[in-house]
């Protein structure tokens, strides 16, 4: 047993305890691969504790404390792919899987000066790259030529160097150099925000790569320094604490996000929607413009609910969330601000008459039934608009205004209430809206 291993075992057990811990609490596939990456990590301290005398299970040994390092940084680094999902990048993560654990198995267990060598520095170039040159017509990617740029680079620095005086550890370093250096440069070109947890991430990964180039230079120019073997490690704890604050960063912005959204449909929720409401406001009394207030109430919610049951009125609210997002501008609102009642702003350039286009597109829409798991659903709707400033001079007496005029169309019939002023909704079709919209907005 190699004791001086033992603390680095526990120190990183602990941190992926840790880590653990915290991704649990949000759980993604992200976290779970970085999570089975540090148990790769602690199985590659753990290979290492133990020094049989049997050659055969020495190597082995051998093969996965290198083997398990080189999975934890591929793994590392597909986390960061953000096509990851497509069956390419599937295929280049089991090729670099299968190209590194060859080689390692090869420096393992092969004599010195194999031919076996060749073919297996070799392959870890050329599979990337043909995989990548098969793929390209139908997806590229700056990620992907940036990993098979510096696995070819790899490839040829070992059919040069391996067959040198301490080659094979020179072969090692390079092969570890690449991996972790691959994931710096994942890390960094897709996290692009600057956050504490990214720039300690980053940092760790690029010291972590370059412990594989420092440690071999120091080692030839100044023989007699000695370094322990723990500040070696230190990057590896960098990282760790880094992903940690990167979780935990994650869990507040999601948090953030729950207060001001619907946890169902992911719009805003009304304590968002009171704030872009103001703020809307306030851009048109600056401007002079006209804003426009429609308050959209879904007929017949309750005996979706009851008939077909809470999972299709789910399924339901979500799909009109989604129809009405998409009937709007970058610039608008659509919000949930009821249990079946979603309200939008209509920002600048609108007028009365696009809203009540707008507004009658939407109840158009919600004529039409929907297919959910085999059930047919058909629902109607009613709206209420309310123009600022001719309506109303602030937010509460926009919205009183148009929540009169909503339950007036609800009950006449979608009849503007005699006694509440405002427009009759014209029943023009919805592609001649959407063209006096857009005309209005260029």
């Amino acid at each position: 047993m190699d004791w001086s291993k033992l603390p680095d075992l526990g120190a990183v057990a602990l941190l992926t305890c840790a880590f653990a811990s915290v991704a649990h609490r949000g759980r993604s596939t992200v976290s779970g691969l970085w999570l089975t990456g540090w148990l790769l990590i602690d199985l590659h301290f753990a290979a290492f504790l133990f020094q049989p005398k049997n050659a055969i299970l020495a190597n082995l040994l051998q093969l996965v404390g290198y083997g398990s390092l080189v999975w934890a940084g591929l793994i590392f680094m597909w986390a960061c792919v953000p096509y990851r999902e497509k069956l390419s990048s599937r295929v280049m993560l089991f090729i670099l899987v299968g190209a590194n654990t060859l080689y390692m198995a090869v420096l393992v267990a092969a004599p010195a000066k194999s031919w076996m060598f060749v073919p297996a520095a070799a392959l870890l170039g050329a599979g990337p790259l043909a995989l990548a040159l098969v793929t390209s017509r139908g997806f590229t990617h700056r990620l992907r030529w940036a990993l098979v740029s510096t696995y070819c680079g790899l490839s040829v620095f070992l059919l040069v160097f391996q067959y040198r005086p301490n080659g094979t550890d020179l072969a090692l370093n390079a092969v570890l150099f690449t991996v972790y250096l691959g994931a710096c440069i994942h890390f960094w070109a897709t996290y692009k925000r600057t956050t504490t947890g990214t720039l300690i991430t980053i940092a760790g990964f690029f010291a972590w790569a370059s412990v594989f180039v420092v440690a071999p230079v120091l080692e030839y120019f100044y023989p007699n320094a000695h370094i322990e073997s723990e500040v070696w490690n230190l990057p590896k704890y960098v990282v760790a604490v880094g992903m940690i604050l990167l979780q935990l960063e994650d869990q507040i912005e999601h948090n953030k996000h729950l207060a001001l959204h619907d946890e169902l449909t992911g719009l805003p929720n009304r304590r968002l929607f009171e704030d872009r409401l103001i703020g809307a406001l306030e851009r048109a009394r600056r401007s002079g413009t006209q804003t426009a207030l429609l308050l959209v109430d879904l007929d017949h919610f309750k005996q979706v609910n009851d008939t077909v049951g809470h999972h299709i009125g789910d399924m339901l609210l979500k799909r009109v969330g989604q129809i009405f997002n998409s009937r709007v501008r970058r610039s608008d609102t659509v919000a949930r601000t009821g249990g079946d009642e979603f309200s939008i702003i209509l920002e600048s350039p609108t007028s009365r008459e696009i809203a009540g286009l707008v507004g009658n597109s939407l109840m158009q829409l919600l004529e039409d039934p929907f297919e959910f798991e085999g059930h047919s659903v058909r629902i109607g709707g009613s709206v209420g608009i309310a123009i600022f400033p001719e309506d109303a001079g602030d937010a509460p007496a926009l919205r009183i205004a148009a929540d009169l005029r909503m339950y007036g169309d609800k009950n006449a019939g979608r009849t503007a209430e005699p006694d509440v002023p405002g427009p009759s909704i014209d029943r023009r079709s919805f592609s001649a809206a959407d063209r006096e919209r857009n005309a209005a907005t260029q």
